[in-house]
């Protein structure tokens, strides 16, 4: 099957037009290519990295006891694959706890317990909890529709991921402004809850937490996510019985901001040193699973792209650097610290590469920058069929890179295969059974060969 692949590659080179080749002798690179492909396939290496990042560190929200040993632990595995320049860069970041306590329970002849997770950021129940009627809504014009009607209740939010979206992604889009804006809008209305069914199109009994947030002009009330079934029992239970009431529990709390940091290891350039191709995941997840999908595949993908380039004896020109962003779930605080850390001063950064978007197959990359970045990446599109990750199209590079992106600097997201993503983000499902080993290494070789590419070539 490779050797086809590779005749297959070699005719698409042939038949390229004379346009595609103005600055870039495509053919070169098959070698690399094909070096890294069958290197990264034999040893499965980003599989090993995210075992044992899972197992050390499986919880990793920021300011967390696990989110310091996973920031210890990627630098010592960088250390130990004999990259250049390890450190930790501080950041400080937001500190929330999710307590012990997350409690909803329909009152009634027969008591409903709702399987629900507190989500980022909300501030607790009373200690005594919360009971109060319940009113269902679909968006926030349906909410304001009911006027003093939602006074004194729990907000349900109940508006599903648009399932006849292919892209996940944009059904995700459709759907996140209830987790991020429901407690604000709930209070706006007067109410003194929001339950927010969760971000997700599986259909289980498995909440999904994630960020949201507070308007200081308005009352700060709880906020929970509930199962994708649980929302939909609930419906069902209100359409029988208005007036319902439940009876809610969370005991999370925030604390003072904690010390944190991006962890950063290299492979210098020989020609160029400070002119810097960065390779990143974000570190941090929330403490439901494992964080393997969101975003431990990304971080190790990063650490196992330069390890596949040193692994092949590649010397690339300018200097590839593995970054681990930290805090991207809940204040993004690591991408934005990163572009003005005074080190970045004395240093030209020329593209900045992020995979956020889960374990799963390489399809190619979304391209953040003008057409003429998109247009060349393109170029190097046939080396990228060796492995099924040729599309290079047009969109958001990631949240992380999106900082220094905005001072000028193009930058790549890793695009993959979406569909089962939102089956594990924020959950306890996003464990590293949920991880394809052979996918996720593919993912790596992907970056690691656009890393020397832009290395070699520039942008």
């Amino acid at each position: 099957m490779l050797r086809r692949a590779i005749r297959l590659l070699a005719a698409t080179l042939l038949v390229l037009p004379a346009a595609s080749a103005q600055s870039v002798d495509t053919a070169q690179y098959l070698p690399v290519a094909r070096s890294l492909l069958g290197a990264g396939m034999r040893t499965m290496n980003a599989y090993a990295l995210l075992r044992e990042l899972v197992d050390v560190a499986p919880h990793r929200l920021s300011g967390s006891d696990g989110q310091r040993k996973a920031s210890d632990l990627t630098a010592m595995m960088m250390t130990r694959l004999g990259f250049t320049g390890v450190r930790q860069e501080k950041v400080m970041v937001p500190h929330w706890v999710r307590g012990k306590t997350e409690e909803a329970v329909v009152a009634g002849p027969t008591p409903y317990r709702l399987n629900i997770c507190a989500l980022g950021g909300s501030v607790a129940t009373p200690g005594e909890g919360i009971t109060a009627g319940v009113v269902e809504v679909h968006s926030f014009e349906e909410l304001r529709s009911l006027g003093p009607r939602a006074k004194g209740n729990i907000v349900f939010f109940n508006r599903p991921m648009d399932p006849t979206r292919v892209v996940t992604f944009e059904a995700y889009g459709g759907a996140v402004d209830q987790r991020s804006r429901g407690a604000v809008e709930s209070a706006r209305a007067g109410g003194v809850a929001a339950l927010v069914r969760s971000m997700t199109l599986r259909l289980d009994r498995v909440p999904h937490t994630g960020a949201m947030g507070y308007n200081d002009s308005l009352p700060k009330v709880p906020a929970a996510a509930v199962s994708s079934v649980d929302a939909d029992s609930l419906s069902a239970l209100l359409s029988r019985t208005p007036g319902l009431k439940i009876h809610m529990t969370l005991d999370c709390r925030t604390l003072p901001d904690a010390p944190s940091a991006n962890v950063l290891g290299e492979i210098t350039g020989t020609e160029k040193p400070d002119e810097i191709v960065v390779v990143s995941g974000h570190l941090d997840c929330w403490d439901k699973g494992q964080g393997a999908n969101d975003d431990g595949s990304g971080c190790v993908q990063a650490i196992e792209a330069l390890r596949l380039l040193k692994s092949a004896g590649l010397q690339p020109k300018r200097t590839i650097r593995a970054v681990m962003f930290t805090n991207e779930e809940n204040g993004s605080r690591g991408g934005r610290d990163y572009p003005v850390e005074p080190a970045r001063q004395h240093e030209h950064q020329v593209a900045v590469l992020e995979s956020d978007r889960g374990s799963f197959a390489p399809r190619g990359f979304t391209v953040e920058g003008d057409a003429a970045i998109v247009q060349k990446a393109r170029r190097w599109s046939p080396l990228f069929a060796l492995f099924g990750a040729a599309e290079f199209t047009a969109g958001s590079g990631g949240t992380d890179i999106s900082p220094t992106i905005k001072t000028g600097v193009p930058g790549f997201g890793l695009d993959v295969e979406n569909q089962r993503y939102f089956d594990y983000h924020h959950s306890d499902n996003d464990t590293i059974e949920t991880v394809n080993p052979r996918e996720l290494e593919l993912g790596a070789i992907a970056e690691a060969l656009l890393c020397y590419l832009i290395s070699e070539e520039g942008l």
